[in-house]
């Protein structure tokens, strides 16, 4: 019951811009060529990127789950903010059959001499009478944290990449 908000912050030394044209513009490209043993693909259901778009991301028999669908609720481009919901999974036994819903706020920011910091804010709202545990996030927190580094790394490695 109630709402549980978790905030990391991970540092790279990538411009927000790069990291954002990346990360929330183009992912759909760019995650399933550099997670490719886990994402199969990412697809648009309805909308082309803007606030309303839903995405369904398609994963590897490697994972637990076949399919995640998310709606993008805000994004700013000039802010380097988006705002999104996880709204239908396939996995038995997932975390979001315990939920309403989870809303992630993704902002990049500048830092240092041409590097930023991301800052991801989640909020996981459990259905009436479910206790949320902070092992029952910790498996989302891992795979963001995981995500970030993979890209990062991919940028650093081709300085033109999202210029």
């Amino acid at each position: 019951m109630g709402i549980t908000k978790i905030s990391q912050k991970f540092i790279t030394q990538v411009t927000p811009e790069r990291m954002f044209k990346a990360l929330i513009l183009d992912a759909h490209n760019i995650c399933p060529k550099l997670m490719f043993s886990s994402i199969k693909s990412i697809e648009f259901l309805e909308g082309e990127g803007e606030v309303g778009t839903i995405k369904q991301i398609n994963f590897t028999e490697a994972s637990p789950m076949r399919y995640a669908k998310h709606r993008i609720d805000a994004l700013d481009k000039e802010g380097l903010m988006c705002r999104y919901t996880f709204i239908e999974s396939d996995a038995a036994e997932h975390l979001l059959d315990k939920l309403e819903y989870i809303t992630y706020d993704v902002k990049f920011e500048g830092y240092g001499r041409g590097g930023c910091i991301c800052h991801l804010t989640s909020e996981y709202k459990a259905k009436d009478g479910i206790q949320i545990k902070e092992e029952d996030i910790e498996l989302g927190k891992d795979r963001a944290i995981g995500m970030y580094e993979v890209l990062e790394a991919y940028l650093m490695a081709h300085p033109r990449a999202y210029t």
